[in-house]
């Protein structure tokens, strides 16, 4: 039950995290999880030198988890003001009371029963898998702030379960009390939202008449900054709601519809069999319907959106009940999923403003890019347009253009791999809010062309972007001026790429960072100069806090190695290899949490949705590691750590031939091979951790709760890491590197049984 709620309560505050500060902070609950599991170890030192009995202690320590919760859950949706230092601080400390709790709590219970720590940790991580299965169906129907309080209602369970061992019948009944307390709260808050999210990202959020939670985002219906009634994600990012009477529309709001930059594809080509990724609230599809378009598709990732709003009965007549129209089709389900599976050609595949940056339950681990904007999925799409079909894509514009130029530069890559000879002919780039350019930024419409676009396609998109007002930014022919029309006459593109101030070289699905443009070596600059409202700051300042995290990770490490000798009042025997051994659980420790990022992001391809990802991969290792703690006794850890490199090492080049020959199977089927694929490493992954704190309890029992301390303390820093090794090298290498890491741990068990063995 410990277990299970801390991982509930871990993965909702990313959530909660995303929601009431920028996607990015949701790292932070991840680095605060950790790091309290961490200094829970220590704690444990303190607890277990009380003299009352060890289950009393437990219950005890599950009853202030409960109240830490709640209390955390309080402080974090009450910050209404800008996120200072100070209060980062304070958010960081508080959050972690639980988890500090959480890691005394089973640190306790370990090294109590180290002599069958192969069983004990068996059910840890059993009880996660719950967690991680319980997730999903408590964000679902609890909403975020709930699924946190439903966790404390799972650590005062735990407590009962403890007091009952203590035969402490007044602490029994106290659990019982607290919490019948917190499942009616949990009752109460669903209708009357006692807490639920009042300010975020530095903004008091008004007006909200319909709120719903999934696991992957906050979906809000309010006015939005037009005072139309929108639909507002993860209170950020918004879709409008179309509302038009296409059965009595006038021919001027036909044009007005037309006559945007999104509405620019069907001017080239009316009446367009279309595919829509991310119709939101319906503007994609009004504009295809307002062309003639009499087979529209529209595919939408998040079910709150297309089913409770635009389809449900409460909301449907807020649109008119467009999705119910006859040409119009609505799949829930991952854009790029369904495109790789569809056996369907379109003359029109859109995406407006569709962004993949907003934190997941998955994202904390992954930055959460889903595939959409890859090398690799402008080779899907190309190859599901039929000879006169065209992409449009509508993304903010800057000067010097940062993600509109990517989309270039990754369309000619893919257009050259179908064989097309002369790029420049395949595009059109058309601009419209040009005076935000230098603020939040304008917005591109990038159009791509399956076969070179005819001089009659030309003439209309010149007259086309006349009568909208748009900006023309480039056309077949432009020879120079602007970036675009540089970099597809350029003789040498690559030596384009490597000297233009941002990095818009193609990105792939090995390292699908399309948002992050900003060079390395000029992101502090970057930070330091950049206009602090336009959407590029808000992406790429991100990064920074990476760097921070990474940071403040390699501090909680040589926290949790400093500080145990200091809280036992002695230093650790000299000639017993121990410095090594506890080495040894600092490279187990941040190999497996490398090793999970990268599978987590890995598969959100192959499965279709990032929650699938989390819920598969996080539930397959935590099991199969379960199952090999519990078949652990005995193992030889040697051959165990040397398992789990090869293994690692197979899944790094296997993975994306099984994606790509897969992508057709049921779901089930894809879901069953990600476990048999998955369940080898995680399985050898298991036996490192309870065989070595075994050894170690031989060797010096009271470093056992040390090295879970330092065991965790590095799970934050691979977790950090492993966001920073995929963003500059790849997932593949971070896989890679994840087995390294057992690698490393093999050579200091060496080291340490030969110190050992000379003593």
């Amino acid at each position: 039950m410990t277990t299970l709620a801390t991982l509930v309560l871990e993965l909702s505050l990313t959530r909660i995290f995303s929601v009431v500060f920028f996607y990015h902070f949701a790292f932070l609950a991840i680095s605060t999880a950790m790091f309290g599991l961490g200094a829970g170890g220590v704690l444990s030192y303190v607890v277990g030198a009380e003299r009352t009995g060890l289950f009393r202690r437990l219950g005890i320590l599950a009853l202030w988890n409960s109240v830490a919760a709640v209390c955390a859950l309080l402080f974090v949706l009450t910050r209404s003001g800008e996120m200072s230092n100070l209060t980062l601080t304070l958010v960081y400390l508080i959050s972690a009371a639980p988890f500090i709790l959480a890691g005394a709590t089973v640190s306790l219970a370990i090294s109590e029963t180290i002599e069958r720590v192969d069983r004990v940790y068996f059910f840890d991580l059993i009880g996660a898998a719950g967690g991680c299965l319980a997730l999903v169906p408590l964000l679902n129907y609890l909403g975020g702030p709930n699924t946190v309080i439903a966790a404390g209602v799972l650590y005062v369970s735990a407590g009962a379960v403890w007091f009952t061992m203590a035969s402490s019948t007044r602490g029994r009944m106290l659990a019982v009390v607290m919490g019948l307390a917190l499942v009616t709260l949990t009752g109460y808050n669903a209708k009357h939202r006692l807490i639920d999210v009042r300010y975020a990202k530095d903004h008091e959020l008004r007006e909200e008449s319909y709120v719903k939670w999934n696991s992957f985002s906050r979906i809000a219906i309010a006015p939005d900054r037009s005072r139309a009634m929108g639909i507002i994600i993860d209170a950020d990012a918004s879709t409008g709601i179309a509302s038009f009477d296409f059965d009595h529309m006038s021919a001027d709001e036909r044009l007005g519809l037309l006559h945007q930059g999104p509405g620019f594809p069907y001017i080239i080509r009316p009446a367009a069999k279309t595919l829509i990724i991310g119709p939101g609230g319906g503007y994609d599809v009004a504009r295809a319907l307002a062309s003639g378009s009499k087979d529209i598709t529209g595919v939408e990732i998040n079910p709150i959106i297309a089913d409770t709003i635009m389809r449900g009965p409460r909301f449907r007549n807020m649109s008119r009940r467009i999705y119910f129209r006859p040409e119009v089709r609505i799949f829930v389900e991952d854009g790029r999923s369904f495109v790789r599976r569809s056996d369907e050609k379109y003359q029109v595949l859109q995406a407006t403003l569709v962004d993949t940056w907003a934190s997941t339950a998955a994202g904390a681990f992954a930055l959460s890019e889903n595939n959409l904007y890859t090398t690799e999925a402008f080779h899907d799409y190309l190859s599901h347009l039929t000879d006169d079909g065209l992409m449009a894509f509508t993304r903010w514009g800057f000067q010097p253009p940062r993600e509109s130029l990517r989309l270039v530069t990754m369309a000619v890559k893919a257009l050259q791999q179908l064989g097309e000879k002369e790029p420049w002919k395949h595009f059109l780039v058309g601009r419209e809010n040009v005076k935000l350019i230098d603020a939040w930024g304008a917005t591109d419409t990038v159009l791509i062309s399956r076969k070179p676009f005819s001089d009659a396609d030309v003439a209309l998109a010149r007259r086309g972007m006349l009568a909208a007002g748009m900006q023309q930014v480039y056309v077949p022919g432009d020879t120079g001026g602007n970036a675009f029309a540089r970099f597809l006459r350029a003789p040498d593109q690559q030596a384009f790429l490597d000297q233009y101030p941002y990095d818009v070289k193609p990105v792939g699905d090995d390292r699908p960072f399309f948002f992050y443009t900003v060079q390395p070596g000029d992101l502090w600059n970057y930070l330091s100069t950049a206009v602090k409202e336009s959407a590029d700051f808000k992406i790429n300042k991100a990064v920074p806090t990476l760097f921070n995290l990474v940071a403040v990770s390699i501090l909680a490490t040589l926290i949790m190695l400093a500080l145990p000798p200091l809280v036992l009042g002695s230093r650790l025997p000299a000639g017993k290899g121990l410095r090594w051994y506890l080495l040894y659980f600092v490279f187990i420790g941040a190999g497996y949490i490398l090793i999970q990022v990268a599978l987590i992001q890995k598969f959100v391809l192959f499965l279709g949705h990032p929650t699938y990802a989390l819920t598969v991969v996080i539930f397959a290792m935590l099991v199969s590691s379960g199952l090999g703690s519990y078949y652990s006794r005995g193992t030889d850890v040697a051959k165990a750590l040397a398992a789990v490199a090869l293994l690692v090492a197979v899944m790094a080049f296997l993975l994306a031939p099984v994606a790509q020959a897969g992508v057709g199977w049921p779901l089930w089927v894809r879901m069953l091979v990600s476990v048999l694929l998955v369940a080898p490493a995680g399985f050898a992954m298991g036996m490192p951790f309870p065989s070595g704190l075994a050894r170690l309890e031989k060797m010096h029992k009271p470093s056992v709760r040390w090295a879970w301390s330092i065991n965790a303390a590095s799970s934050v820093l691979g977790s950090a890491m492993a966001i920073l090794l995929a963003l500059y090298l790849g997932l593949r290498a971070t896989l890679l590197i994840g087995g390294l890491m057992y690698v490393c741990a093999l050579l200091t068990y060496h080291l340490a049984g030969r110190e050992t063995a000379n003593v």
